[in-house]
């Protein structure tokens, strides 16, 4: 079985390159699906509270048979749970839930920047990591500016940037400024959403070259320009076939191929973290 490669953090840590993502899944699914993406290879699973389903993810591990050491888990702070003591005291309740005493990933979930409590959110993070607890620190839909103040007012570069990105939006300028400050990118919504980008005949006509689902093509575009990747399915056979994504190699013209589907902010599709503003 091809195992997924490992990108180093800033901090020194790794965390493996496809994982699998678990956003609108119920908790009883997500226990189901969890042990279903172990037994497929996948080693890295990222949840997030507001999922509601940390608990599920937690007994997966619990039932996996699979050593911490082993294993990659990501969770994510939710909005109305930032500021300083609140985020120790959110942090110990995700912790709960997973059955986990340390953590391999803690992010802030989105910066909320009128909300203006996530470089104090930021700083317990930094506490979380400096006690033991957290391996490595991170944030998710965070603007430049957001991320630029976060170092300049902790000293302490986030190790990955969580972000809406796939072939219709694959968010260039951000990504070279997360590269440029030694900042992973990792991609949500990696397929995108609705059937629309695996029904493009670019990514078909790509797929049907290299005897791989459109799927497949995408997630390999996603490993081969570096991005950190989520894929979700709650379908057995498609947990498994994302995971076989490892086996296909794009040359540079499918990968400019795909890159030239970019439509920029007209390809986005969920909320603009540099204004975002909910609970």
């Amino acid at each position: 079985m091809t195992s997924s490669p490992d990108l180093t953090f800033n901090d020194g840590n790794s965390i493996p390159q496809l994982g699998y993502g678990v956003w609108q899944v119920e908790d009883d699914v997500a226990e189901k699906v969890v042990r279903q993406a172990f037994e497929a290879g996948y080693r890295h699973i990222d949840t997030a509270k507001i999922y509601g389903n940390e608990a599920g993810v937690g007994r997966a591990i619990a039932a996996s048979g699979l050593k911490p050491e082993e294993i990659f888990i990501t969770t994510k702070l939710w909005n109305a749970d930032q500021g300083y003591e609140s985020t120790l005291e959110a942090f110990e309740a995700s912790m709960d839930r997973l059955g986990l005493e340390t953590l391999d990933l803690y992010l802030i979930h989105w910066m909320q920047p009128k909300q203006d409590k996530y470089v104090d959110t930021w700083k317990a993070l930094i506490e979380l990591q400096k006690r033991g607890r957290v391996k490595s620190i991170g944030v998710s839909n965070f603007s430049k500016e957001g991320l630029q103040r976060l170092i300049d007012e902790s000293g302490v570069v986030p190790a990955i940037h969580q972000i809406e990105l796939h072939p219709f939006f694959n968010q260039a300028e951000l990504r070279e400024f997360n590269a440029a400050n030694g900042i992973l990118t990792q991609a949500w919504s990696p397929l995108g959403q609705g059937g629309e980008l695996l029904s493009d005949e670019t990514i078909a006509g790509i797929a049907a070259k290299h005897g791989a689902t459109p799927a497949q093509v995408v997630i390999a575009w996603h490993l081969a320009i570096g991005n950190v990747v989520i894929p979700k399915s709650v379908t057995a056979e498609r947990i498994v076939e994302n995971y076989a994504a490892l086996d296909v190699t794009l040359d540079e013209a499918d990968i400019a191929a795909i890159n030239g589907l970019d439509r920029g902010a007209d390809g986005r599709i969920g909320p603009d973290p540099a204004v975002s503003d909910f609970a």
